[in-house]
């Protein structure tokens, strides 16, 4: 191969990688988000339910309750604190199981009825777990 051509292959390789490594980070950009992006501090709720799912996924873990309302079933989405946090507060991803009686101290989305940022979660047992919820970073 001549060296003319090496040249052209590697700028066209570092071409791909730029345009890659961009579309990647813009990709990650808009997943993450600030609590005041899509919660309101103004709006607190508290919901109690039965766990359908915990996942255990970043950029944060999402606990699905359902729960009733005006004599109706309906299904909440909190978001939680991302993993890592969740286990230097003492969670796994088995702390919760489908079945388990849970209520959750939180803040409704500012756009969607159903979807909330958990700030606690207090368990069948009765204790309070912190939910590592972005809104604040300690305990309530």
């Amino acid at each position: 191969m001549l060296d003319t051509e090496k040249g052209m292959n590697r700028r066209g390789f570092l071409a791909i990688a730029a345009v890659a490594a961009v579309v990647l980070s813009t990709v990650e950009l808009a997943a993450h988000h600030s609590f005041a992006a899509e919660f309101d501090s103004n709006r607190p709720l508290t919901v109690s339910g039965t766990v359908v799912r915990l996942e255990w996924t970043n950029p944060h873990a999402r606990l699905v309750i359902e729960a009733m309302e005006n004599g109706k079933p309906v299904v909440w989405d909190f978001e939680l604190g991302p993993p890592n946090g969740l286990m230097r507060n003492g969670w796994t991803r088995n702390s919760l199981k489908q079945g388990q009686k849970v209520t959750i101290s939180g803040f409704h989305s500012k756009t969607q009825p159903y979807i909330a940022n958990a700030r606690a979660v207090t368990l069948p047992d009765g204790r309070q777990v912190f939910a590592g919820s972005s809104f604040d970073t300690g305990a309530n």
